[in-house]
This record gives C-alpha cells, structure tokens and sequence, in this order.
C-alpha cells in the first residue's frame, strides 16, 4: 500500500483559518450584524419597490410588443405546461443553492485507474463519469465550509481480471475504508456528521455490497464503515434486500453517449424497424450446468428455449460490436436480468427508441421523477416470460404508437445518460443524480446548522 499524501498546506492553512475566523472577536462581530442587517433590508425594500413598479408599467402598457405568444400548429400546441415550467425553475434554484465539495484524494484511489482505457467506457463507468462531470459543475464548492455534501471519488470498478477481463472488486473495501480514514484525518468533516452528509458510487451488479454473486453479498453486507452515508448505486430492488440498506440513490449504468450518437445518425429512432422482439447477449442452451441453474434464475434459458425457433424474436448468443444498429432496428427489446436484476440494455432500449421489456421482478428503476417509465417500457413477470410472444402482441396491436411517442422524447434519452464532456449539462443522468441529492439536503450539516441558528434568534 502506497503512502497515503496530505492535503497541500494551502488548504489545512485555509481550514484552520477558517475555523480561527468562525471564533473570532464576537462583540465587534454583533455590532457588524447589527449595521448589515439594517442596511440589507432598506436594499431589499428598495428593489422590490423597482421591481414592482416596472412590471406595472410593461403589463400594463397596451402598445408593448415584447410580450411572448404561443404558435400552435395544427397537430398540437408547443407550449410547455406550466407545471412543467414551475418544476424546472424550482430545480434550477434549488440545484443553484446546493453546493458539493469534492475531495482531491491522492490518484491511488481514481486516476490511476484511468490507464486502462476501459475504466471511463465501460458499464460501471459511472463513478468516473459523475466525478469528472463534479469538478466542473456549479454545484462545485472549494470551500468545505459551505458544502451540503461531499463526494469521495474512489473508482472500485476498473481493476479488471486478467482471466475472464470482468471488473474484480474484491479490493473495494479495502480501498474504500483507507479513503475514508484519509478524509477523516486529515478534514474534520466526516467526523462531525459520522459521514452522513458524505457521497460515494457503488456502480456494479449488487452496488455497496461489493461482490458480484447476490448470496454472497447479502451475507456480506454493506460495509460498516459506509452505513451511514449516501450511495450512487445500480442495483435497487422495491422490497427490503441488505444491499440497499443505505441512503441510496438508483443511477444508470453507463452506456457511451458517443456511440449512441453514432448509432441514431445511421438509424434515426422514428426510422423503419424491421426487427420485431431481440435480445443478444448470455443465454444458457443446458439448463443443468451450475450457470443454468442460477444465472438470470433461468429466465434467458426459458427465453431461448420457448422462442428460438420463432421467426418474430431475433434472439443471438453470441457478443457483436455492432449490437446496438441492431437495438435501433428492432420494436421491442427484452431486458431481463443476469446476475443482478439491472441490465444496460434499458439504458440502451431507451436511447435508441426500442421498447424495453423488463423481466426482472421487484426491479427498482433510475430517476423515476424524471423518466416515466410506465409509459414508455413493458413489465413482464419472470413467471410469465413464455408468454412473451402473446403480450408482445397484444402491445403492437393496441397502444405501441403511444408508447413509442412518449419512449422517442429526447429529455428521456438525456436523463440516462452521463457525459463524455465532462460536466453536468441540465437535464442528463448527473444533473438527475444532483436533484435527487438535493432531496436529501436533511442530511446536509450546514443546513442543519443554519436551521438551530434560525431556531435560536427566534
């Protein structure tokens, strides 16, 4: 284990600084107050009275031509509802106001991992994509004192195994809990909130449990050490499982923006679909090996058993680069579970305008706020998937048009979808994750502070 480093002198000056500041000469600082809050109020009285005063005169002046008109084609209106606009203006001040510190832990811990290419590519990519999105985000605060939450940047995800090239996190404890012993000594800020006000992503198949095999990471557990902290995770099921007992938040596994761009210049999501039902990827031909007994709980083996000879399910076994030209060709495809009950192909389904089928009981989606998932996916129960051939027909023949209207909305594609731009851009899967932390500014300990000063002066 390499040395862990300290934080620059600079910052541990500034910190100790700050908390001399926050001790200073309390007499003078009242009188100060005192003249500051008088002064403030005959500002604010005096802007209102502006503001009031002018908006009179412009609404009320019946030669003004700057006022805004809708144009309604014949089809429908363009006017965003107002509800909607409320909504927006309401995230946009709340995300304004909520400030995240990102910790600048030594490069043991992220960076390095990034001279493996795949690290900020693959499906677990997540936990780099958010952290580089952070750092130049406005939600970034540089200053400690003033941050609701603070994320701790540690990628768990990109220690590849040479054997099979799968992501190996049997080191993601460990890891975690020096990174957390790190920002506990050296900042005094994990402890005075036992890290509840702490960030951390778990972006793999059974999130802060940390291993890749459900029973073992239940009997696991969740480490003790991030109990009481917040998780971007996943995994997310809708009943109690031990590997969502933690604050959490359920994010989208990462899927490349770039290749989706690339995949609807070649076929637009409104284009001719000429593939039916498909699915790519493991499917178990013998039922009876260790692996089809117990992966996808045998759900993609029904699926190859009862309808590989049917002409409407395009169904491959084998990987193919190219898979997704075949998502943007096809009408519905199925997303059922693997190992976890989570899939990127919902991510992918989404963005490339095919129906999702979700064969995954209990599954908790991403974002739900933001993306209406009952109208533009399918649920199938794991007991019901040799009846996919009947419900898929019956979907094409009533309601397709209308899930497919709303399933092609470019605001749906964006909230699943992280950057490779490298900062948050209104609306996409890290802004999605930032207005759900704003959720959970409860657990900020500078709001908290705020809220006993309030209580106290009155």
């Amino acid at each position: 284990m390499s040395e862990q480093k300290k934080p620059p002198k600079s910052r541990v000056f500034y910190l100790r600084m700050k908390l001399l500041h926050k001790q200073g000469n309390k007499p003078q600082q009242d009188k100060n107050n005192n003249w500051f809050h008088t002064y403030y109020k005959w500002v604010l009285w005096l802007s209102f009275s502006l503001y009031f005063f002018t908006s009179y005169l412009i609404t009320s002046n019946p030669n003004n031509t700057n006022t805004p008109t809708s144009h309604v084609s014949n089809s429908e209106s363009n006017v965003v509802p107002r509800t909607l606009v409320e909504s927006t203006s309401n995230t946009l001040g709340v995300l304004k106001n909520m400030k995240v510190f990102v910790y600048e832990l030594p490069p043991k811990y992220n960076t390095d991992w990034l001279a493996n290419e795949r690290c900020s590519n693959h499906l677990f990519a997540s936990e780099v994509a958010i952290h580089r999105a952070l750092l130049t985000s406005e939600v970034r605060t540089f200053d400690p004192y003033e941050a609701d939450f603070f994320f701790v940047p540690v990628y768990v995800s990109c220690n590849f195994s040479a054997v099979n090239g799968f992501p190996a996190i049997g080191h993601a404890r460990t890891l975690i809990s020096s990174a957390v012993n790190l920002v506990s000594t050296e900042y005094p800020f994990w402890n005075r909130s036992r890290g509840s006000d702490h960030v951390f992503v778990a972006s793999h198949d059974f999130g802060a449990c940390f291993h890749t095999l459900e029973d073992v990471a239940m009997a696991d557990g969740i480490p003790k050490i991030l109990k009481n902290s917040i998780v971007l995770q996943t995994f997310g099921v809708i009943h109690p499982h031990p590997c969502q007992d933690v604050e959490n938040v359920v994010i989208p596994p990462y899927v490349a923006p770039e290749s989706v761009r690339s995949t609807l210049e070649k076929f637009p999501v409104n284009g001719r679909r000429d593939i039916w039902a498909f699915f790519r990827g493991k499917m178990e031909v013998h039922p009876k090996n260790v692996s089809g007994q117990f992966y996808s709980k045998r759900v993609r083996t029904e699926i190859w058993r009862k309808f590989n000879g049917d002409r409407r399910f395009y169904l491959q076994r084998r990987r193919f680069a190219g898979y997704q030209l075949e998502i943007a060709r096809s009408v519905f495809c199925l997303c059922p579970l693997g190992w976890a009950p989570w899939s990127p192909r919902l991510v992918e389904s989404v963005a490339l305008g095919c129906v999702p089928v979700v064969i995954a009981d209990g599954i908790r989606l991403p974002f739900s706020s933001a993306v209406r998932w009952s109208e533009i996916s399918l649920t199938v129960a794991e007991r019901d998937v040799g009846k996919l051939g009947k419900i898929l027909e019956r979907v094409a023949a009533t309601n397709l048009s209308v899930i497919q209207k709303s399933l092609w909305d470019p605001g749906t594609r964006r909230a699943l979808l992280f950057n490779n731009n490298k900062k948050v851009e209104e609306g996409d899967a890290t802004w999605q994750v930032m207005v759900s932390l704003s959720e959970k500014l409860g657990r900020s300990y500078r709001r908290s502070l705020v809220g006993d000063q309030l209580k106290s002066d009155t």
